[in-house]
């Protein structure tokens, strides 16, 4: 660990050598947050506050693994005998904790870490884990999610939403556990490397290249971005004081450099809408594999090179869709997987929105208005409640559970009701208010639920856990016309374009 890379901050607190003077018994941190969906994903005792992630690419192959080392610098949140850290990659060199060998197991998708001295309640430590590898594969366009560190023709991308990054380097890998990062990637010279965050670096020497980034405001894990290999960085001119840069392979520089710089005016519209976007940078990335889904990795969204044979009507929403995400997802991360909801129906009420305004939302959602959508996606409220489970209750862990169309138009869906109810003014302070308030931090649909009743100056508890948690779709404000269709029974209006492809399920 190069603890220069570390916040200073954190290296002054770090008690090496305090252990003594508590009366407390040491007990081992929980294998597991207790998520709903992931019970035994993220772990306990410890709240990760730093990590520096450095990883060599030996050769420029996309097929090309990683040997990395990873210092976390966390505060113990219980006085701990021993502590886990998810990881299921290939291998593991040595463990030290506070600059002392740890001794370790690997128990499932754990490495269960014993420290030579414990470590006291409410005090910094460090856990370095040297040597650590991991190998990318190829997607299967088949399976959603099929790898979280996958190979392209032109070198290899990251996308370990919702529980995988962990495949790639250990980690507290849940979103409820929040961290900055750097970034330190050595890879042969003439390769480029990007992670997530701003370029602070880069050196060439003996063949090799070395590229830093930081990305100081607090990341969940699974939003983890490291790509390697023939990739261009474009870089644009800035928005608000936001650095704008796309990472494309070289070879399709020419295809796509007329096509990202739509991100610019979406900024825009974005802050309009919700305020100042909430880091220090943002660009995309292209994939050319078939992946079957875009990913708001944190300041650097993916997107495999399918989504451009649509029309413009539809890659041009799924893109500020991603955008969106910054915001809703990102920077308020959720506090468990079941509100994820909270990113998805975000990303689609604002993707909507920005379709409908810009004359796309017939290539995007198959309808002809705002209005129209809403109703389609209510007749189908009971139908994907018995499908996948409430809007804020997905029936399982299976990808296609959490990220179904409920996630998705449910989500949207029930945004909806709530602007119905308490007005357009209300809902947009609310809006604002929420990335505000939950800046750079976790949050919970029962967060949402205060502040909509605090923003609105009533209490919408019974309204929303009824719309989030209800088996059946509640009457919708301002349209007591509008019908539910019975389960089992065929759409009332046949959609086309994506949402007929069931791409809700593939925006993430």
């Amino acid at each position: 660990m190069a603890l220069a890379t570390v916040p200073a901050l954190l290296i002054a607190s770090s008690p090496v050598d305090a252990y003594a003077g508590s009366a407390d018994h040491p007990t081992p941190g929980s294998a597991g947050l207790g998520d709903r969906l992931y019970p035994t994903l993220g772990n306990g005792g410890y709240d990760a506050l730093h990590y520096d992630l450095a990883l060599r690419y030996a050769t420029s192959k996309p097929s090309q693994g990683i040997d990395g080392t990873v210092t976390m610098v966390a505060k113990a949140t219980q006085w701990l005998s021993r502590f886990d850290l998810d990881f299921s990659g290939s291998g593991v060199g040595s463990i030290s904790v506070n600059g002392r060998s740890a001794k370790f197991v690997r128990s499932g998708e754990d490495l269960v870490i014993t420290p030579s001295r414990s470590l006291p309640k409410g005090r910094l430590f460090t856990v370095t884990v040297k040597h650590f590898t991991a190998e990318p594969t190829v997607p299967d366009p088949n399976q959603l999610l099929s790898t979280a560190f996958f190979i392209t023709p032109d070198g290899s991308e990251t996308s370990g939403q919702p529980n995988e990054m962990h495949a790639v380097y250990p980690s507290n890998d849940h979103p409820r556990d929040k961290a900055s990062f750097s970034f330190r990637m050595d890879v042969p010279a003439g390769e480029t490397a990007v992670a997530n965050g701003v370029l602070t670096g880069k050196h060439t020497s003996g063949g090799r290249t070395v590229w830093r980034y930081e990305q100081r405001q607090p990341m969940a894990t699974e939003l983890t971005q490291l790509v390697a290999g023939d990739f261009a960085v474009i870089k644009r001119s800035p928005v608000n004081g936001v650095a704008v840069r796309d990472v494309v392979p070289t070879r399709l520089v020419s295809k796509y450099n007329s096509i990202l710089p739509v991100e610019k005016s979406q900024l825009q519209w974005m802050r309009k809408r919700v305020g100042a976007y909430p880091f220090d940078v943002y660009g995309s990335l292209i994939g050319d594999a078939d992946l079957g889904f875009a990913l708001e990795t944190q300041t650097l969204s993916l997107y495999d090179t399918a989504w451009f044979t649509y029309p413009r009507g539809v890659w041009d929403p799924v893109m500020l869709h991603e955008l969106s995400h910054q915001w809703f997802g990102d920077s308020v991360a959720p506090w468990e997987w079941s509100d994820v909801w909270l990113n998805e129906g975000h990303a689609s009420w604002y993707e909507f929105s920005y379709a409908d305004e810009k004359g796309y939302l017939e290539d995007d959602a198959g309808q002809p208005n705002f209005t129209a959508l809403m109703k389609y996606l209510y007749s189908l409220g009971d139908q994907w409640r018995a499908n996948y489970g409430p809007v804020a209750l997905p029936l399982s862990g299976d990808v296609y559970d959490v990220f179904s169309n409920q996630a998705y138009g449910g989500g949207a869906l029930v945004l909806y009701a709530l602007r119905q109810r308490i007005g357009t003014p209300a809902f947009e302070r609310l809006e604002r208010t929420w990335v505000t308030k939950y800046r750079g931090r976790s949050a919970s649909t029962a967060d949402y639920i205060n502040l909509a009743s605090r923003v609105s100056g009533q209490n919408q508890t019974a309204f929303l856990k009824a719309w989030l948690y209800g088996t059946k779709t509640p009457p919708m404000p301002g349209h007591p016309g509008w019908k539910v269709a019975p389960v089992g029974s065929a759409p009332t209006v046949a959609p086309a374009g994506p949402l007929k492809l069931g791409t809700f399920q593939l925006r993430r």
